[in-house]
């Protein structure tokens, strides 16, 4: 994408973030926990980087807010919803990832 001018281009990263935040609304059955295994990352990662990238530009957005864009709706309303308590499989899956990672780290 080096061939796009800086607008162009986040116009497009912009569009493709607006489209994650739209699958992942359409399909609440994938828990932020699968993320995390799957991925490393889940709607509330979503929230903090939104949160980071206003406060590296000097703009004003509260992890709430951020949350309640990325989830479409307030967090504790989406948690009531739709998550699940975690599986004692999927708790197993994250922490294998999480170890796998802190051994990549040393």
């Amino acid at each position: 994408m080096d061939h796009l001018d800086d607008t162009t281009r986040t116009e497009l990263e912009a569009a493709a973030f607006r489209r994650l935040l739209k699958h992942l609304d359409d399909n609440k059955d994938v828990q932020n926990i699968d993320l995390m295994i799957l991925a490393d990352f889940c709607r509330n990662c979503l929230s903090k980087w939104l949160v980071s990238a206003a406060e590296e530009r000097g703009a004003e957005l509260d992890y709430e807010r951020a949350r309640e864009h990325v989830y479409g709706m307030p967090y504790a309303e989406w948690k009531e919803k739709y998550q699940k308590e975690a599986t004692p499989e999927q708790q197993a899956a994250f922490q294998a990832r999480q170890a796998k990672k802190q051994e990549k780290e040393q």
